[in-house]
């Protein structure tokens, strides 16, 4: 837990950090109150908040809540139960943390049951086919060697039940170096993003 506290505040990680905050930022435009599901120290979170959303953390471990700033909110519990009331949150958000859940169905089904009408699920997922994961997988010590589902495809299908979703490749990671970049074997992420159904 400690190297991964550490990494988070390295130059590079904040690079990483605040290209996922300003495209969220952009993304989640029009929503007020955003439920961010592992949040882990809650960095990006603490962008969102400076950029006048009012945002919430969630995360299993209340470890690591306990490094999130004072200025988030937060709560220590599970994906697939989540401890809030139908309807209340505008935008559900899960920054690379979804594929790393157990039951990633049931963790979908919450974030609709919290959403408002018309409420917006994003998700972020790591890409196999970059680069970036492919030099993580090769790391043992690497956070990524816990993640649980690699079938983006399999993920996106499952959003499509209740949301109306689009894809798309984001956030370039080679080295040092983070660009923007939508091709599918450089982007680190592959983004799925879902407006609610009625």
């Amino acid at each position: 837990m400690k190297s991964y506290l550490q990494s988070c505040k390295t130059e590079f990680w904040h690079r990483v950090f605040q290209a996922e905050a300003q495209w969220l930022s952009r993304e989640l435009d029009g929503a007020r109150k955003v439920l961010s599901v592992g949040c882990g120290p809650a960095v990006i979170e603490a962008a969102l908040r400076e950029r006048g959303f009012e945002v919430v953390g969630l995360d299993v471990s209340a470890e690591v809540l306990r490094c999130a700033p004072d200025s988030i909110r937060t709560v220590a519990g599970s994906a697939e139960a989540m401890d809030f009331e139908d309807h209340c949150f505008d935008a559900v958000v899960f920054a690379v943390s979804l594929q790393f859940v157990e039951d990633y169905h049931e963790a979908i089904k919450e974030s609709r049951r919290v959403l408002t009408a018309n409420g917006k699920l994003v998700v972020m997922l790591l890409n196999p086919r970059s680069e970036f994961f492919q030099s993580k997988m090769r790391d043992p010590s690497s956070y990524v060697q816990r993640i649980k589902h690699l079938d983006l495809r399999a993920i996106a299908n499952a959003m499509s039940d209740g949301f109306s979703i689009r894809t798309e490749y984001f956030l370039g990671i080679q080295g040092g170096r983070v660009f923007e970049t939508s091709r599918p074997d450089w982007a680190s992420l592959y983004v799925i993003t879902g407006r609610k159904k009625a």
